[in-house]
């Protein structure tokens, strides 16, 4: 049976590194892929997946109102599709999680969504809380602090290269803006405030 499976990390871990791999595996057999991105995240173009080490690929942007399920199945009638990869994924609103299982549970077509699991503050997005909730198989892609110890986390700096420790949940950027720790030294960074724990509740905000 096809599967929902999520694939999350902090940042710069190569999550779209692996899903242009992925992709291009499939498509190399003569399989047809599709390929989402998160419409706010036009880093590399709008409609399109880049990775740190030149990969790239053309990919369908999606907003927080788009039905996916309806999208999946309209392109799955014009030509069968073999997967449906989904990057940026901890944007997808709770209810878009849903329509990506009902593609794995009714259209039959296994999606392999790639995101963030929390944001600077420690507190989960939105699309990672549900996902986290509903997916078949859950993926730990995993990238070191400068330690040497797994990060887990990460934290946002300003252009003069002061931690954030406030501000909005949704701020699209990369090496400039965002640097992966271990839970160690992200509280040590988050130390000059009390960072509250977080909670599900939180899943509704975005940015």
């Amino acid at each position: 049976m096809a599967k929902l499976y999520f694939h999350y990390a902090t940042m710069n871990a190569g999550k779209s590194t692996m899903l242009l791999q992925a992709s291009y595996n499939y498509r190399e057999r003569g399989m047809r892929t599709v390929i989402f991105i998160a419409a706010l995240d036009d880093r590399a173009g709008k409609g399109r997946v880049a990775s740190r080490i030149g990969l790239s690929s053309e990919a369908i942007p999606f907003g927080g109102e788009d039905d996916l399920f309806a999208q999946i199945a309209d392109l799955h009638a014009e030509e069968p599709i073999t997967c449906v990869f989904v990057d940026e994924a901890q944007f997808l609103s709770a209810r878009q999680v849903w329509q990506l299982a009902r593609v794995c549970d009714r259209i039959g077509i296994p999606v392999m969504a790639y995101g963030l699991r929390t944001d600077f503050q420690g507190k989960l997005f939105p699309g990672s809380h549900e996902l986290l909730a509903v997916a078949d198989e859950l993926r730990e892609v995993r990238t070191i602090c400068h330690c040497g110890r797994k990060a887990t986390m990460v934290v946002r700096v300003g252009e003069d290269g002061d931690v954030m420790r406030e501000g909005a949940q949704v701020e699209v950027g990369g090496n400039d803006r965002y640097v992966s720790l271990c839970r160690r030294h992200w509280e040590d960074k988050m130390a000059c405030e009390e960072v509250e724990p977080a909670s599900p509740r939180l899943a509704v905000v975005s940015g």
